[in-house]
């Protein structure tokens, strides 16, 4: 389904939107941010959090690390400004990429099981399938922010992939 490269060009992609998204996030008000803008998580600060939630619950399932200290219901109030978001974020891109240099073509081919809170189950899927659905979370909620930027008047960054610099 996907590879190891896969998974290290997206860790990349990834760390490079969210770091665009602060440079532009970064310039406008924390009220601005936590504003309630008719999104499903209500506010530009609200999805980037969800975004954030979503990738520490994968990435606790990938390598076993720490998961979010909140639930799914709570995530758009993880981080009350864009400089805790940020910095949180910074970290927690550092996480992905590191798991993303370590993950092999053989473990992205096998079985993860997890306990699912939101189905109140126990699951069992493709790990490639997981890893791409988080690649594709991420995508899903930046596209929400990119809309709520535009529509607040400030230039959203550039989203596409080919785009990216080699050193990014």
């Amino acid at each position: 389904m996907i590879t190891a490269g896969y998974c290290r060009m997206m860790a990349r992609y990834n760390a490079w939107q969210n770091r665009q998204l602060f440079g532009t996030a970064g310039t406008m008000p924390d009220a601005a941010l936590a504003e309630e803008r008719g999104a499903f998580f209500g506010s530009i600060l609200g999805t980037l959090n969800h975004l954030m939630w979503g990738d520490l619950m994968w990435m606790a399932r990938f390598d076993g690390g720490a998961a979010p200290s909140v639930t799914m219901v709570d995530s758009p109030g993880l981080h009350p400004t864009a400089a805790a978001w940020s910095a949180a974020r910074l970290r927690l891109d550092g996480r992905i990429s590191r798991w993303a240099e370590k993950v092999s073509d053989v473990e992205l081919g096998g079985e993860l099981h997890w306990y699912s809170g939101v189905l109140e189950a126990d699951v069992s899927r493709p790990l490639g399938l997981c890893v791409a659905h988080m690649f594709n979370h991420q995508t899903h909620h930046r596209g929400q922010v990119h809309a709520m930027l535009t529509a607040a008047g400030s230039e959203a960054p550039v989203s596409d992939i080919f785009l990216m610099p080699e050193d990014a």
